[in-house]
């Protein structure tokens, strides 16, 4: 019987013989990760990168001497800062056009890489999307669809994997926008925002995710929190309005509607009528005033 490669297979083959990644740098931020960095190396050993940088961000269970085995450059943090801060260093450190960032978990398939850098002809951002198949615990698949959600309100387009770590750039243009990044997990949350309210070109490409090797460096409520709180955050310095109408609309019906009820049926009116509109008058007036802030950050961010 013939066996007939799907359409992803075949993108992919096609995509290893003519995508160009001489130009790419690699950055892949590691902690603890002894016994799985290095068959992440030996795989990307079979492409010509213009160069791979392992981000060590204070291990201490001998992750750096394992990846310096390997014809890769190793930078190390003193101590542990955070996921962010290792991609952040990668960054400022990396000399290719194109940047590629991955965990160094082992969920990433090397194989992926040509089709990502080659859609970066045409977009700014490209975001390896974990598929259905891609193998992710049911408690973090449902928080990314939660996050996905917010995020899509936010930018005004479907985020179909807000927190995938799995991404090419443009290396210009990504690090405009790396004083925003947080020191911890939430920096995909971030760019993705920043790219979107931009007006950058992102594209989604689904891939497969394997099984992560290891123990996982994430805390679901801790962190969980701190990726709500961070959309937030730069929706405030991107997209101000997104936040503070919805919350001024809430003040001002609740207000509007408990003083129609005291006028219409106890023909008096309350203080507490009157502050929830007032909360809701100013709430809106600092959604003004953010906005235009914004607008100049924005302005600054693109020169």
């Amino acid at each position: 019987m013939e066996v007939r490669a799907t359409p992803m297979e075949t993108a992919r083959n096609v995509t290893q013989s003519t995508a160009d990644l001489s130009n790419v740098s690699v950055i892949i931020p590691v902690y603890n990760e002894r016994g799985i960095i290095g068959d992440v190396l030996a795989e990307l050993q079979q492409f010509e990168f213009h160069e791979i940088i392992v981000v060590d961000d204070g291990s201490n269970d001998g992750t750096a001497e394992e990846a310096e085995a390997f014809n890769v450059r190793v930078i190390r943090h003193p101590y542990n800062i955070g996921n962010g801060a290792a991609v952040k260093t990668g960054i400022r450190e990396a000399t290719g056009e194109i940047i590629l960032l991955m965990d160094g978990d082992g969920q990433h398939s090397p194989a992926d890489i040509p089709l990502l850098v080659s859609q970066l002809a045409n977009y700014d951002m490209v975001v390896g999307a974990r598929s259905a198949q891609s193998s992710v615990a049911l408690h973090r698949r449902l928080a990314n669809r939660l996050f996905s959600a917010y995020a899509s309100y936010i930018v005004d387009h479907p985020v179909k994997d807000l927190t995938s770590g799995f991404r090419a750039f443009k290396a210009d243009q990504l690090r405009r926008f790396l004083y925003l990044f947080p020191n911890g997990f939430s920096y995909p949350t971030t760019i993705t925002i920043a790219m979107f309210r931009s007006g950058y070109r992102v594209r989604y490409v689904s891939v497969v995710s394997r099984a992560r090797l290891g123990q996982s460096k994430i805390r679901p409520v801790r962190d969980g929190l701190r990726f709500l709180l961070t959309i937030t955050r730069i929706a405030v310095c991107f997209v101000p309005m997104k936040v503070f109408l919805p919350l001024s609309l809430l003040f001002l019906s609740a207000g509007i509607g408990y003083g129609a009820y005291l006028l219409i049926f106890l023909r008096r009116f309350s203080n507490m009528a009157a502050l929830l509109i007032l909360m809701g008058v100013l709430i809106f007036l600092i959604g003004l005033v953010a906005e235009q802030l914004a607008l100049l950050r924005l302005q600054h961010s693109t020169e």
